[in-house]
């Protein structure tokens, strides 16, 4: 009879300590949800504010520059057509290889142009024979003119010497001609530079002054860099330097950026300013000259130019301290009143790993440089002034800048704390 009456005081009890169970549970999920809402973790405890590594920002003087995509274009470039026609005899030169003014490219067959210039050359002499003549028949005429020669024949005399001087004179002419005919067979280079793959071969029938070029001659050192800067960026710059916010350079120079992403080791002369703005881009042409002995550059390459114009004085921002947002703006988190505020960054270019910042942040204004990316916007923070190293690693202040730093920062230390 014992077993039944056990059995009867287990079930009995069974619904109480469900019950109680549930009731527990209920109480624990109360506490987890009372304590989110506090913005507490679910261990009881509040979380403290996020310690974050600070920095004040300073403003400097620094180049104000801007990238734009350029063109490499030959210094010079000619192409060598014949003055002269025949038969091309030989080819003097190597594609490829450096030539100097006035190196011989091209020899024509020279026959007919040597026979041109002995003929005219005859001509000179048999005119030259023929002035001597008609000289000296004047001096005769004139020792007997009133005695054995009339005046006529004197005048006559005198008449055949200018006749024969002005025959001389067309002889010489010719010969120089033929001259000139036989040096032109053989063409030379007029500038310094690379020479083309021949576009001829030995045998190959030349005229004067054809269409078609024998080979064209390229000048590359040095070499021209063309870009393109819009109008309305060139009228803010002036604006910027007549206010005085920027500082002009003594001279314009550009660096370069290759395509393999190397910096060019010259430094570039700007010398042809923009005069005009094109009516179909809106755009001002300039031009920028680099030193190209090793050949380096080539007609066509596309180039990145980095033109310094002047100095500006700026708030520089590191660029570890800055995020690059989904839709391309630039941001960065400050100290302000114990609290991680998110700014919104313009820039004017970079500068020794920092960011030239025109707008968004002060000189004073103390920037948060680690924990970018679990940090948010509002969220409570405990500041530590920190430094960058010359290596990037950020480190603990320097013991007078931490003291500067600190006096930065303590107001917004305290006001954290009393938030909490």
């Amino acid at each position: 009879m014992s077993a039944p009456l056990v059995a009867r005081r287990d079930g009995s009890r069974r619904p109480s300590v469900l019950l109680a169970a549930t009731i527990a549970a209920l109480i624990l999920l109360a506490g987890i949800g009372l304590a989110h809402a506090q913005g507490m973790p679910p261990g009881g405890a509040g979380r403290g504010p996020t310690e974050v590594g600070v920095m004040a920002l300073e403003e400097a003087d620094v180049p104000y520059a801007v990238t734009l995509p350029g063109r490499a274009v030959a210094s010079a470039q000619t192409e060598i057509r014949p003055r002269v026609g025949g038969m091309v005899e030989e080819i003097l030169y190597q594609p490829g290889r450096p030539v100097d003014a006035g190196t011989p490219l091209f020899r024509l067959e020279p026959d007919s142009y040597e026979a041109a210039l002995a003929a005219a050359e005859a001509s000179q002499a048999s005119a030259e024979a023929a002035l001597a003549t008609a000289k000296a028949t004047v001096e005769r005429y004139e020792r007997l003119e009133g005695v054995g020669a009339t005046v006529s024949e004197v005048q006559t005399a005198r008449s055949n010497v200018a006749s024969a001087e002005a025959t001389l004179k067309s002889a010489e002419a010719a010969v120089q001609t033929a001259q000139l005919d036989l040096d032109r067979s053989v063409l030379k280079s007029p500038i310094a530079g690379i020479v083309d793959v021949a576009a001829v071969s030995v045998g190959a029938i030349v005229t004067a002054n054809q269409t078609d070029a024998l080979t064209t001659v390229t000048q590359l050192d040095p070499i021209y860099v063309d870009v393109s800067e819009s109008a309305a960026r060139i009228i803010r710059v002036r604006e910027r330097i007549d206010s005085g916010a920027m500082q002009p350079g003594d001279r314009m120079e550009a660096e370069l950026t290759l395509e393999s992403g190397s910096t060019y080791a010259g430094i570039g002369r700007l010398v042809t300013p923009g005069t005009s703005v094109s009516t179909t881009t809106g755009a001002v042409d300039v031009r920028f000259e680099f030193d190209n002995g090793e050949r380096k550059i080539l007609p066509g390459q596309f180039l990145r130019v980095k033109i310094v114009i002047g100095t500006q004085r700026a708030v520089l921002v590191p660029q570890r301290a800055t995020t690059r947002q989904s839709d391309g703006t630039l941001t960065a988190f400050l100290a302000v009143d114990g609290k991680a505020q998110r700014v919104v960054l313009e820039t004017s270019g970079t500068h020794e790993n920092a960011w030239v910042v025109t707008s968004g942040v002060a000189a004073g204004d103390m920037v948060i440089l680690d924990g970018l990316t679990t940090l948010a916007d509002g969220a409570a923070i405990s500041p530590v002034p920190v430094t960058i190293a010359a290596n990037g690693v950020v480190q603990d202040a320097a013991p007078a800048d931490a003291a500067e730093a600190r006096s930065t920062a303590a107001p917004a230390a305290e006001a954290a704390a009393g938030g909490n």
